[in-house]
């Protein structure tokens, strides 16, 4: 690995247990060469040291930073979406550092914006869910065109990366990162002789866009679910979202594909 990517950044919770397991990382990275940084914005690679929820906060609390790589490391003892590597076995890490046997892929991020207020992004999923015991009706366009009024329980747009995850336990498809593309679920969708909605999830093209109007009819306190961080909000009327120009460069093995992770995760 090149000199400018020398600089690391560990990413973990601070309990006495995980920086226990963390120590040896520590010298292990100094003994190859790099620079254990302890602020983000001075690393050139970021590793978050737990599951994947570790790595979607790690890339969420440093901004989704897209001048660095992102590595993850589990603690579980089995390797995640995000974690090409394990804490057990630092025999790939040392190959990888010596052996130049690191790939980067570049996963997307979608966009999102409230009543057109500055921007957050996604890197898993959009998920907006009822917080009361009623349901949800929303406006769904596309571009200009309106799409169905959805009533139900909420909805889920998620990345590509992002559709094996909540997505997927709402029956969405499992979709290849390398299309520039995100992908709508509904929640628990009413469908009968007054209510009609698609019924099914959908693929909408990277240069779409997307907007969901909350109708007020009550239910206006939505829960925004941002990866995995939930946000309450009151009168939201408009949300938009699209597919980000932003793309986060995560390190992987060459030998640990999207689908090799699939298949080792659900097969």
């Amino acid at each position: 690995m090149s000199e400018r990517r020398r600089n690391v950044y560990f990413f973990h919770n601070k309990s006495s247990d995980m920086l226990e397991k963390v120590h040896p990382l520590y010298e292990l990275a100094e003994r190859y060469g790099f620079v254990k940084v302890n602020d983000h914005h001075q690393a050139n690679i970021i590793v978050s040291v737990g599951g994947d929820g570790s790595f979607l906060q790690a890339v969420r609390k440093t901004g989704f930073r897209e001048d660095c790589l992102y590595a993850g490391i589990s603690t579980t003892g089995n390797l995640n979406m995000y974690c090409d590597f394990s804490i057990n076995d630092t025999s790939k890490l040392i190959e990888a550092m010596t052996h130049e046997q690191i790939e980067v892929r570049k996963y997307p991020t979608i966009e999102v914006s409230l009543d057109r207020q500055p921007s957050f992004y996604c890197l898993n999923e959009l998920s907006l869910r009822s917080s009361i015991i009623k349901t949800f009706v929303i406006d769904v366009f596309i571009d200009q065109l309106h799409f169905e009024t959805f009533r139900g329980d909420g909805m889920i747009v998620s990345t590509p990366t992002g559709s094996t995850a909540y997505s997927k336990s709402v029956s969405g498809a499992v979709v290849d990162p390398m299309l520039p593309c995100f992908q709508v679920s509904e929640l628990a969708s009413l469908n009968n002789n007054t209510y009609r909605t698609l019924g099914s999830p959908f693929i909408l093209s990277g240069n779409r866009k997307l907007t969901l109007k909350i109708v007020q009819d009550g239910n206006d306190y939505p829960t925004i679910g941002m990866d995995n961080e939930a946000l309450s909000v009151r009168h939201i009327k408009e949300i938009h979202i699209k597919l980000s120009e932003k793309k986060i460069k995560t390190v992987k093995l060459r030998d640990n594909s999207f689908w090799e992770k699939v298949k080792r995760t659900f097969l």
